[in-house]
């Protein structure tokens, strides 16, 4: 008896997880509007696309433009944390809808995920300490470079070796989970450059004690677009993302997020 009842509990558990269980299928946009929710993926420790402030709210330029997406449509944005480096994964499994978190558009994420129309021009810097005397690329020669696990700037640095990675230390970068630890890193001195976005490094400086202890030097890496991913089957929610972006540009909500998130309306 005791065995028939302990079968009967584990039977019910499982019917019920099944029924909690996001259904699986082709096309979001349906389950998203019966919802009135979407998940999205992000890094949180990305300033100022999506970052936790001091008292633990999540905040950003892409966490303000996405709730302004939906917001036209009813739906709730929910911003769900991931580890970077299994985003796509993340999104292949249907545990988020979308990575929107200064999501840089490559020819090797095309192969993975579909884009949004860009929304934002972003671009891969280099960030040092002054007392290190990096004033151009090269002067990295020996030195310890960071880089983000997964990151555009990991691309970057890869897709166009001989503006920056044959002269780092052996050639090969320290991959950090964020650009947090990086930072911790470059200021105790353990690495002596950061690779990393733009929008993120300026941020990060002019918010520091001392915002002239660090250096930004630009190369002629390839500028890159920021755009919202997506799984390829979702043509829908691609349409309702593409078609709220017009909206908002053209009623001025646009320009209003970049001139509070970056100073200035940026491309």
């Amino acid at each position: 008896m005791k065995r028939l009842w302990t079968f009967l509990v584990l039977v019910l558990a499982v019917g019920l997880a099944a029924g909690c269980a996001r259904t699986k299928a082709a096309e979001s946009w349906p389950r998203i509007k019966q919802d009135k929710k979407v998940v999205i993926g992000l890094d949180d420790t990305f300033v100022p696309m999506g970052f936790r402030q001091k008292n633990g709210q999540l905040a950003g330029y892409d966490i303000d433009l996405a709730k302004a997406v939906f917001k036209l449509y009813g739906v709730k944005a929910d911003f769900q944390p991931i580890e970077w480096s299994m985003k796509e994964t993340e999104m292949k499994n249907q545990t988020i809808d979308l990575i929107w978190n200064g999501y840089s558009v490559t020819p090797e994420r095309k192969k993975q995920v579909a884009f949004s129309d860009d929304y934002l021009v972003n671009h891969q810097i280099l960030v040092t300490k002054v007392k290190d005397n990096v004033t151009k690329l090269s002067d990295m020669a020996g030195k310890s470079l960071g880089v983000q696990t997964g990151s555009s700037g990991a691309a970057a640095l890869d897709g166009q070796p001989k503006l920056l990675k044959r002269y780092i230390k052996n050639q090969t970068p320290v991959l950090y989970d964020t650009f947090n630890e990086a930072f911790l890193d470059l200021n105790a001195g353990r690495i002596q450059g950061i690779f990393m976005d733009e929008v993120y490094a300026r941020y990060y400086v002019a918010h520091q004690s001392d915002p002239k202890a660090y250096r930004i030097l630009t190369g002629d890496f390839d500028a890159e677009a920021f755009a919202v991913g997506m799984r390829k089957s979702d043509t829908v929610l691609r349409e309702k993302i593409n078609a709220g972006f017009k909206v908002l540009k053209q009623n001025g909500t646009v320009a209003k997020l970049q001139k509070k998130w970056f100073g200035a309306v940026q491309q």
